[in-house]
């Protein structure tokens, strides 16, 4: 053991690759990039869709995307624990992208918040299908040295995705001003073809391989027995990350503040679109960090940053200023992100990552549903400023929860 580096082994199977990123992981990239082009095609319009068509409030925003996040995460939990149990990964995929590309158009049809609760509620559970077991094909393909690059990567292309879907959105409505059914329905085509690239991914043969030391022997021997139980530092691990959660609200909310300070609509997808730039631009750097300086030191930076952008949304008071945090909220995801899905795989026995990864989404998903709830809550009673600092506080005591947590099993240095 290294720097805290464990001693487990997963060896990527072998298949061509592009400047060290093999195939399936670009047709991943790729899928996700066309299915996040058309959820981003709607998302940062739906504040303002419900607010001036739908004629509905803050609170109601809260709930739609806590029950849509909470149902998304939840089921990834269910489908991770299936895809190690049944080893068909690639079907659940298959399944939960179809799911979301046919209802996502569906949103043009709502006559009432109500409705796209349902919508946004059947999209998520799309998610929460393919999710647990796209992580665990993503971790099949990486060694514990790769596997920040190889989530940086994939977040990345997910992220270039949702720059494509917000400028197509602003051009349309350049043109067609006001049309948001049109546009939400014209969301079906990247959905189908989303679907289409995964049918070139292989189901692995071998997801993981583990190679027992002096070291480990006894250990390895004891998680056979009790069915390989999850490791107690990655359930310390995502007690933190629920607690980080637990402040962090849905994005619709930045937009909806976003949308204040400007004082009109037509930017917001745009500026949602260069959010995504400064995502895409610095996600694979800052998963391939956590390759080289350690997991836990990059999410902290990121959680900082997190935390600051929220005291900005709290008390900012020019549209510049707005913009300027808003887009600095982008380096919070690139560096966060890729390091956090790494730190659960390096924390997991292989052979259970599809169940590790359901958990870890889980704690997004409790912490998601409640954050939003209250976000909406305190944001309609007591005003933006509150809600934002709450989120920013809960941020700061998860960073150092998290600096104070053992992640010695982790692969810290590549």
């Amino acid at each position: 053991m290294r720097d805290g580096r464990s001693t487990d082994e997963q060896f990527p199977v072998k298949e061509s690759s592009s400047n060290g990123i093999p195939r399936p992981v670009w047709l991943l990239g790729w899928t996700s990039l066309f299915t996040d082009a058309a959820t981003e095609m709607i998302y940062p319009l739906l504040p303002i869709y419900l607010s001036q068509v739908l004629r509905a409030g803050p609170a109601s925003l809260g709930i739609i995307e806590g029950v849509a996040e909470g149902v998304n995460s939840l089921l990834k939990l269910l489908s991770g624990w299936w895809a190690d149990r049944s080893g068909r990964r690639r079907r659940l995929v298959i399944a939960g992208y179809s799911i979301s590309g046919a209802s996502r158009p569906l949103i043009a049809l709502a006559g009432n918040w109500v409705h796209v609760l349902i919508i946004r509620a059947l999209d998520r559970t799309g998610k929460g299908i393919r999710g647990a077991p796209r992580d665990a094909l993503l971790a099949a393909y990486a060694s514990p040295s790769t596997r920040g690059r190889i989530f940086g990567f994939h977040r990345a292309m997910d992220h270039t995705g949702a720059i494509v879907g917000p400028l197509l959105a602003t051009v349309f409505l350049y043109f067609l001003p006001g049309e948001y059914r049109l546009l939400f329905a014209l969301t079906a085509i990247p959905g189908a073809i989303a679907v289409v690239m995964l049918f070139r991914v292989r189901e692995p043969e071998r997801v993981a391989v583990v190679v027992p030391t002096a070291a480990t022997a006894h250990s390895s021997a004891l998680d056979v027995a009790a069915g390989a139980r999850l490791p107690t530092r990655l359930w310390a691990v995502l007690g933190v990350i629920l607690v980080f959660s637990l402040g962090n609200s849905a994005d619709a909310f930045l937009l909806l503040r976003l949308g204040d300070a400007l004082g009109a609509v037509t930017y917001v997808p745009l500026l949602w679109g260069a959010l995504h730039v400064v995502k895409a631009s610095l996600s694979t750097w800052g998963g391939g960090l956590s390759d080289r300086i350690g997991r836990k030191q990059v999410i902290v930076i990121g959680w900082g940053v997190y935390a600051l952008v929220y005291i900005g949304f709290a008390t900012a008071s020019s549209a510049a200023g707005f913009v300027s945090w808003f887009l600095l909220y982008g380096v919070y995801f690139a560096l966060a992100e890729g390091a956090e899905k790494a730190l659960v795989a390096d924390l997991t026995p292989p052979g259970r990552h599809g169940t590790a990864f359901g958990y870890y989404n889980a704690a997004l998903g409790v912490g998601a549903l409640t954050a939003s709830v209250v976000f909406g809550f305190l944001y309609e009673r007591f005003g933006p400023a509150s809600a934002f600092t709450t989120g920013a506080a809960l941020a700061a005591v998860a960073a150092v929860l998290l600096i104070m947590t053992p992640t010695h099993r982790a692969s810290s240095r590549a």
